[in-house]
């Protein structure tokens, strides 16, 4: 049966990097049934939500979902904004965030003396607790003694079973090495936690090694020596600036996939690249594509087609190594439905 796709554009460049990916699965031949989802912050002003009420019972019953970008500040505000997508993580215990990172052959690496691959990790961030809990609240609001309480909220099972992750992920790469993020020298609850936790589970693990870094010599060695990570494995609030770092090292924010993931396939899965709706470059074509399409392209290959999952990432390859048809943000005048028909030429 073909797979259930929800298409969800949302703001900003949202939709005309979602067209891409869709008309890239449609080349490459992929089973899906396409349901479009419009829904963005044009809802706010007609139903002050940017989501109708019962948006997670409408998606349900897909296999996955294909989301553009959410967020325009002119519509809505960004925290209204994003509630889909963090109630859609949430919701469907989507509680595994998966960033790969890879320095592809042809594209212009930030730091000094980087070969292509010698950037080569995956970053998994935990997707459901931690620091982006809505735990906590505003008090005695417009007085000199306001206060605001956010509870980051970490459990053993949350925390377990996102690092077990890690670690069977670690053995199905080369260097089978993972890298725990922690600050347990100053967050001395959650944080504490956590090492404990990865230290057990590590135990199960005797063919990974694997290794602990405080947060903020991690974002030093991204920039300072990325080629010693692997996988890395960290809390919600961590993974998601690590994360833009590693987008930026890897050549931009253009080419950071991601998906977000129940293992279990009980909910969909949710794939989406991370580089926001970009609300200043919206509409005017220029919008670099390539981080959709291979959203798409982990999105086919979880859902189990894998043969056509390695045709997109092979074509995205072979774009980026001959590098001649590029978005201006690699330098270039391209537009971004010509990024999508040069991919499309090479499946």
């Amino acid at each position: 049966m073909p797979y259930k796709i929800a298409l969800y554009p949302g703001d900003g460049i949202g939709p005309e990097v979602i067209t891409e990916a869709k008309k890239v699965l449609e080349a490459v031949g992929a089973d899906c049934n396409f349901t479009h989802i419009d829904w963005n912050t044009t809802l706010y002003a007609k139903i002050g939500k940017c989501a109708p009420d019962d948006y997670l019972d409408k998606l349900k019953n897909f296999d996955a979902i294909l989301l553009g970008a959410l967020g325009n500040s002119h519509n809505a505000p960004d925290h209204i904004a994003v509630q889909p997508l963090l109630g859609m993580r949430r919701g469907f215990d989507q509680y595994v965030n998966l960033r790969p990172a890879v320095l592809y052959e042809g594209v212009e690496c930030p730091l000094k003396n980087k070969k292509p691959y010698d950037i080569d990790m995956i970053v998994i961030r935990e997707n459901t607790e931690g620091e982006y809990t809505p735990l906590g609240g505003r008090h005695y609001i417009g007085t000199p003694y306001e206060a605001a309480i956010q509870v980051n909220y970490f459990t053993r099972m949350g925390t377990e079973r996102i690092i077990r992750y890690a670690f069977e992920t670690a053995r199905t790469r080369n260097r089978k090495h993972v890298t725990s993020i922690t600050k347990s020298n100053a967050l001395i609850h959650s944080m504490v936690l956590w090492d404990e936790v990865c230290r057990e589970v590590a135990k199960d693990y005797p063919d990974v090694t694997w290794s602990s870094m405080l947060v903020d010599a991690a974002a030093m060695n991204f920039v300072r020596q990325p080629e010693i990570f692997d996988v890395v494995v960290c809390s919600n609030l961590f993974g998601d600036i690590l994360t833009d770092l590693a987008a930026v090292i890897i050549g931009g924010m253009g080419f950071a996939a991601s998906a977000n993931l129940k293992p279990s396939k009980k909910y969909p899965s949710m794939f989406e690249p991370i580089h926001g709706s970009a609300p200043d470059i919206a509409g005017k074509g220029i919008a670099n594509p390539l981080a959709a399409i291979m959203s798409a392209a982990m999105m086919l290959e979880f859902l189990g087609d894998e043969k056509n999952a390695m045709r997109i990432k092979h074509a995205v390859q072979s774009h980026l190594k001959e590098s001649k048809v590029k978005t201006p943000d690699r330098g270039g005048t391209a537009r971004t439905w010509e990024i999508g028909d040069d991919i499309v030429k090479r499946l």
